[in-house]
């Protein structure tokens, strides 16, 4: 069984930052991907930052030269550092994780971001 946890949602003031966190536990073998999507109200649930199954990131144009993704292999976790908020990042923001070859998403954080 494999868990995900989230965390360092919140409340900021635009051009505030933000760091999420979402923790892979459990039988674990081998991650392929790893992302993290967002979804706002009355919205489809959109890709925010990846890492692909080669290693490379991905960004959307939105969130380019703002957000960063990363990772630390040794803990199975996944991290998305938000700066220059704006409010329209405002979302529940989900990880998803592909661990042997089987998807995963997290329990969603929310990101509130005020002008």
């Amino acid at each position: 069984q494999v868990q995900l946890v989230e965390s360092g949602g919140g409340s900021v003031q635009a051009g505030g930052s933000l760091r999420l966190s979402c923790a892979a536990s459990g039988n674990i073998f081998s991650i392929n991907t790893m992302g993290w999507y967002r979804q706002a109200p009355g919205k489809q649930r959109e890709l925010v930052a990846g890492f692909t199954s080669y290693g490379s990131t991905n960004y959307a144009d939105s969130v380019k030269d703002r957000f960063t993704i990363s990772r630390d292999n040794a803990k199975n976790t996944v991290y998305l550092q938000m700066n220059s908020l704006k409010p329209e990042d405002t979302a529940v923001y989900y990880c998803r994780l592909v661990i042997d070859s089987r998807m995963y998403w997290g329990q969603g954080t929310q990101v509130t971001v005020s002008s």
